[in-house]
């Protein structure tokens, strides 16, 4: 199954998370995890949510590397994750080195 995962960092007065949503879904996303969250916050609700739900084969799409971490230590966590549970990672609108 394909996963989508949309982040604001304010709230939903502030910032639209909708537009995140619906590229997700042209992308492929079946369901999409999206939560209002500071990127910097170590525990991400809704993130930690789509780990827990994925299993091996499914596919997490994110627009951007920023929507899912923020700093290089926090992707290096998440591609173990990734690893660990064989799913796979891809993100629309930006190469990963």
């Amino acid at each position: 199954m394909n996963y989508g995962y949309a982040r604001c960092s304010t709230n939903e007065t502030k910032q639209d998370i909708n537009r995140q949503v619906r590229e997700l879904k042209a992308a492929g996303a079946e369901k999409v995890f999206l939560e209002y969250e500071h990127g910097d916050a170590v525990h991400k609700k809704e993130q930690m949510l789509l780990f827990d739900t994925v299993k091996e084969g499914d596919t997490i799409i994110v627009l951007e590397v920023p929507r899912l971490a923020r700093s290089t230590n926090q992707l290096c966590e998440i591609i173990e994750i990734v690893k660990e549970k064989k799913v796979s990672f891809d993100k629309t609108k930006q190469r990963l080195p």
